[in-house]
């Protein structure tokens, strides 16, 4: 959200949304895989695999919940992001736990 909130004044806030994912997405497999599912039996590549997937699913679904808030609703930008982030974020931890990280 941070990189964001700095970038949406340089650029559309669809594209500041996916630059923001791109950069989140290193910072969130790091932290799953060392952290949050530390005790997975599936190797780093199989995770890797199956997050690069999960994490797609993920985005695109922020990115669709944003527009629509964003541009039909006509909420703020960050609200939009906020909202659309909290919907994302549950859909790629159930994925993540029940699969890209399977225990």
């Amino acid at each position: 959200m941070g990189v964001f909130a700095v970038a949406q004044h340089m650029m559309w806030p669809e594209f500041a949304n996916a630059l923001g994912f791109c950069i989140a997405f290193v910072v969130s497999f790091a932290g799953h895989r060392l952290l949050s599912f530390k005790d997975a039996n599936t190797s780093v590549a199989t995770s890797l695999r199956r997050f690069v997937v999960t994490a797609l699913a993920g985005f695109v679904s922020n990115e669709l919940v944003f527009v629509l808030l964003l541009r039909v609703l006509d909420l703020p930008s960050l609200l939009a992001l906020f909202l659309a982030l909290l919907f994302a974020a549950g859909q790629t931890f159930v994925l993540s736990r029940f699969w890209a990280f399977r225990r």
